[in-house]
């Protein structure tokens, strides 16, 4: 059975400028072919069967680069026009996913698959399933550490100035319907976005959520610099 998936892929990309001045960074060359290509075939290998795709920055130029399929895959679109951090952006896919569902973001490129998580969603009772990594203090204090007691989540700190540990999100999530009303009750957090781990967080408060290791290589494409960090990891 599949699954949707949700890619967010509304942001600006201005750390990867000038390349992303009059397109989106889904669009920006990664090994010759478009970032979002290699996160829709992730996605697919994983065994997704339909992409909802969240747009925003010079959105109508994703929609005319794949259309409405890729490798036989449906492709739907939703709109982020008023961009306001990942939570927020996966709230505009409420009405289009049919169940759970696969968050990987939009300039996330891994190495293999996202089956381990997508498998412990299935084979657990659990409201969400977080993949992570673990990393070093100092990029622990970039992201969102996640505390865990026997892998289920009990806190997601995100950016925290002391980080308690090094387990890190990836920007790969399986979620339940649940999340939309747990990030419609989530407040604005001081950089004026709704954080999607903050949602998390308040779904792990009363509900069973579960950190489980990525268990593949991933770069998360951010600056030039990743860019040949990726064409390294899918060479």
């Amino acid at each position: 059975m599949g699954m949707d998936a949700v890619v967010p892929a509304a942001g600006a990309g201005t750390r990867l400028r000038p390349l992303t001045a009059d397109q989106p960074k889904g669009l920006v060359a990664v090994a010759g072919r478009p970032l979002l290509a290699h996160v829709f075939e992730t996605l697919i290998d994983s065994g997704v069967d339909r992409l909802i795709v969240v747009c925003g920055y010079r959105g109508e130029q994703i929609r005319a680069r794949f259309g409405t399929t890729y490798q036989e895959t449906p492709i739907e679109y939703v709109w982020q026009d008023d961009r306001r951090g990942l939570g927020h952006a996966v709230y505009q896919a409420r009405e289009a996913v049919a169940g759970p569902f696969v968050v990987l973001n939009g300039d996330n490129i891994v190495a293999g698959t996202l089956r381990r998580p997508i498998d412990r969603f299935r084979t657990h009772s659990t409201t969400a399933v977080v993949a992570t990594e673990t990393t070093t203090l100092d990029v622990a204090r970039t992201t969102g550490v996640v505390q865990t007691t026997d892998d289920r989540v009990e806190s997601i700190v995100e950016k925290p100035e002391n980080p308690p540990g090094t387990r890190v999100t990836t920007g790969c999530y399986v979620l339940s319907p649940a999340i939309f009303d747990a990030i419609a009750a989530t407040p604005l957090a001081a950089t004026g976005e709704i954080e999607l781990t903050h949602a998390i967080d308040r779904l792990a408060a009363t509900d069973p959520v579960l950190a489980v290791p990525l268990g593949t290589d991933r770069v998360n494409v951010n600056t030039p610099a990743d860019i040949d960090a990726a064409e390294t990891l899918v060479a």
